[in-house]
């Protein structure tokens, strides 16, 4: 018998780090996801396997079925990791992996694994589904975060996400802008740690109410929006109200003050992707700096 799960990338275009604390964001999910392959097999032990995009194997596990001990893995660091969440899955519901049933499991991610599109929510969300728990109590059992990546994975369209006293608002919006065209998504050729640009704002000692306050106001407009030029108005309101809170560097001033347009940190500043508004050239503007992932807003989002 063989299972198969999904589940969808994210892209966080506004409310980073104040989302934590109960601001509305943006979300996207994109059109790369990961998926998760169970197939049960006769041996008393789980043989986990993690494909690359090119279908290469990147990571690979043995764990015994009951006590999910690590038997032999490729990198003990994300063998712990997985056997955290599984034994967190069983925790929620009793009946999950119960006995010596073996497993087969290949995961494949259809997407680079350095782009930071939710290698850990996806695999997260989709462990969820197998184990039939809630992907959010997996999360904060597990580890932290908001939980907009698992929003973002369990639905097809763009979201507003909020806490409000630790219960995920997921509300489904229309965002499908007539200037779409113009929006493009480009890799900064670094993984971003989330978890290391978390801690630096929960250090930060600044009017946080007030600043998911007027976040959240950007985020209303921004899904409103009407044209380009009030986008990229609002795109850089919340640039700076982000930098100057966090006392983070624009990633513009850092790495493109002579770019005409907007460019707007997504996620944790300082790697994976931001979003730029441009014409037709923009591509190439950002292939002649270095960064030869740029994709545009059709190519990526759902």
């Amino acid at each position: 018998m063989t299972q198969e799960f999904y589940s969808n990338g994210k892209l966080l275009i506004s409310g980073e780090y104040v989302i934590l604390d109960g601001a509305v964001g943006l979300a996207l999910p994109t059109k790369f996801g990961q998926s998760l392959r169970v197939t049960k097999s006769e041996h008393a032990y789980i043989n986990w396997k993690s494909l690359a995009l090119d279908k290469s194997v990147w990571f690979e596990a043995e764990l015994d079925s009951y006590s999910l001990e690590i038997r032999q893995s490729s990198d003990l660091d994300t063998a712990r990791t997985l056997q955290k969440i599984l034994r967190q899955a069983t925790k929620l519901n009793h009946k999950f992996l119960y006995g010596s049933q073996g497993y087969s499991i290949e995961s494949y991610l259809d997407f680079d694994r350095s782009w930071g599109l939710g290698s850990s929510s996806t695999l997260m969300n989709n462990i969820a589904q197998w184990a039939e728990v809630d992907a959010f109590q997996l999360l904060w059992n597990a580890f932290s975060g908001s939980g907009y990546d698992i929003a973002c994975a369990q639905n097809n369209t763009p979201i507003k996400y909020h806490l409000n006293e630790r219960q995920p608002i997921v509300e489904e919006v229309e965002f499908n802008p007539t200037f779409k065209d113009s929006l493009y998504f480009i890799h900064l050729n670094e993984k971003q740690n989330s978890r290391e640009g978390i801690a630096q704002y929960r250090n930060q000692n600044f009017d946080k109410a007030q600043l998911i306050e007027r976040i959240s106001d950007i985020t209303r407009q921004l899904v409103t929006a009407k044209s380009l030029s009030e986008f990229e108005s609002l795109l850089s309101v919340h640039e700076n109200l982000i930098a100057d809170g966090l006392k983070l560097t624009r990633v513009k001033d850092e790495r493109f003050s002579d770019y005409t347009r907007s460019i707007k940190s997504l996620g944790a500043w300082g790697g994976d992707f931001i979003l730029a508004t441009g014409n037709k050239n923009a591509p190439a503007y950002f292939k002649s700096k270095g960064y030869d992932t740029v994709i545009p807003y059709a190519e990526m989002i759902l």
